[in-house]
């Protein structure tokens, strides 16, 4: 079925406002893949907090026009799924990446962070980014770690002292 100009520019809107305040993107190939497969990815990407659309690449070309992802366009050729993530720039990766081992048919075309194409084959890479949570506990820790260490460093006089007066006490005790 055609689409009327006002679907095609609704589409390019909604497509335009997801991108604009997206943080990341992929584009995978889904050639062979059933219906059954692409409702288990959509219904994933919800649960993930991904927005998956399948565009036509003239209007997702539009659509991704004057946003970070404007670096896409010149790849964006051949039926492709778009996934944008809001929050966490390895959501799309990791995503498809599941998908990419359960189901062959599908290949990961382009991935775009924050107006930078990387190479598909770093798909790996980028699925293994931590998510904002995981992040900021690493933070947390590297910036806990030393301060640990100095209260360790201001205890250790006091707790040999203690050590040994309790030593000498049982010495004395014992030869008594």
């Amino acid at each position: 079925m055609a689409l009327r100009l006002n679907d095609k520019k609704a589409i390019v809107e909604e497509v335009n406002s997801v991108a604009s305040s997206a943080v990341s993107a992929v584009a995978a190939d889904y050639r062979g893949l059933t219906v059954t497969e692409m409702t288990s990815l959509r219904q994933e990407a919800r649960n993930t907090n991904v927005y998956v659309r399948v565009v036509r690449n003239t209007l997702a070309r539009r659509a991704v026009d004057g946003t970070r992802f404007d670096c896409m366009k010149e790849s964006l050729t051949g039926p492709l799924v778009l996934a944008f993530a809001q929050d966490d720039p390895g959501a799309p990766a990791r995503l498809l990446n599941s998908f990419c081992k359960k189901y062959e048919n599908l290949e990961v075309k382009i991935i775009a962070i924050d107006g930078r194409l990387v190479d598909a084959s770093r798909l790996g890479e980028v699925a293994a980014l931590p998510t904002k949570d995981q992040a900021i506990a690493k933070l947390m820790s590297a910036m806990q770690a030393p301060i640990q260490k100095f209260v360790g460093t201001l205890a250790a006089p006091h707790t040999k002292l203690v050590r040994t007066v309790v030593a000498v006490r049982e010495k004395k005790q014992s030869e008594a």
